[in-house]
């Protein structure tokens, strides 16, 4: 495994309460690292910690105990050098809609304190494909273009981690291509990527690693091919000549539904049973097989057998 870009070791952090609610554990004591130079999923269920979990690293919350590292520097003790290691995307929209994107990128990089003859402004234009819109109010932006241009400001100071807080949600399908791409492209030049999305199929595209959050708690940290593999169901839909007289049930089959007058829709255990198996049983019961389509396991299954949730 690569080295650390981010080391977390028990983090821990509790809201306080108020006259009408109980304080909150919002984070119960979280380990995980980062390696160097990973597209890293991190994914959870609303209200699991991701967000405490981002902030606290972005130095916007702050912990009630545990350690952060960022690219070797503590958060706590070297706040300076953790906070310059990285760039946070946040889901919302946060920049002045008067000022231009050149103007957006410039401001950013002062207050990072970035020399002039250093700041890259108009590279990181080209690399979000905004230099055509250079001169253009931010507030005319689509919502795609002004998510480019949150990933370009939070790059302005050179991190070598960019974490990336939903940085798809409310954007049509060919401007989530355009970023999953831009996130390759990044970290094809080295940019260690933190992830979360609630688009369970691009975690699975981009992600080479996944920790998943429920609760406060982390219940997953492996690879995103080994996470697949936890699921162990698997389902086959058959079309059969005549129409069923209801579910073909056998020991072995978690369900089995009736989708239509002909078509079965069969869940198994992997493990226990095989797709060939599953046929001999529905052509026992007396019916020809037309057609079969089976569908393997994917992410989201994972994560709803571990989080009891959807995304």
């Amino acid at each position: 495994m690569s080295e650390a870009a981010i080391e977390i070791r028990d983090l821990r952090k509790e809201y306080a309460g108020t006259k009408n609610a109980p304080p909150k554990l919002a984070l119960k004591g979280v380990s995980f690292d980062v390696p160097e130079g990973m597209v890293f999923g991190l994914l959870g269920p609303n209200g699991a910690g991701k967000s405490t979990l981002i902030n606290t690293m972005a130095g916007l919350v702050n912990k009630s105990g545990g350690q952060v590292k960022i690219w070797g520097h503590d958060i706590d003790t070297d706040h300076r050098n953790a906070k310059l290691s990285i760039g946070i995307v946040p889901q919302e929209i946060v920049f002045d809609p008067f000022f231009t994107p050149f103007e957006v990128l410039e401001n950013q990089s002062g207050m990072y304190g970035v020399a002039k003859a250093l700041r890259r402004s108009e590279e990181l234009l080209r690399a979000v494909r905004l230099e055509d819109k250079r001169n253009a109010y931010a507030r005319t932006l689509s919502g795609g273009m002004k998510r480019r241009l949150l990933i370009a400001k939070a790059m302005v100071h050179s991190p070598p981690i960019l974490v990336l807080d939903e940085p798809t949600a409310g954007v049509d399908v060919e401007l989530r291509r355009q970023l999953w791409e831009l996130v390759g492209e990044l970290n094809a030049e080295g940019v260690t990527v933190v992830l979360t999305t609630h688009y369970l199929e691009e975690a699975e595209q981009l992600c080479e690693r996944i920790a998943i959050i429920n609760n406060g708690e982390l219940i997953a940290n492996t690879t995103t091919r080994e996470l697949v593999d936890m699921a162990r169901e698997k389902i086959v839909r058959v079309t059969v000549d005549k129409d069923l007289a209801g579910p073909v049930m056998e020991e072995g089959f978690l369900k089995s539904e009736v989708m239509d007058e002909r078509t079965l829709e069969i869940t198994y255990d992997r493990d226990a049973s095989s797709a060939g198996q599953i046929l001999a049983v529905v052509q026992n019961h007396g019916y020809t097989i037309e057609d079969v389509t089976t569908r393997e396991a994917d992410l989201e299954d994972v994560f709803v057998q571990l989080t009891g949730s959807g995304a």
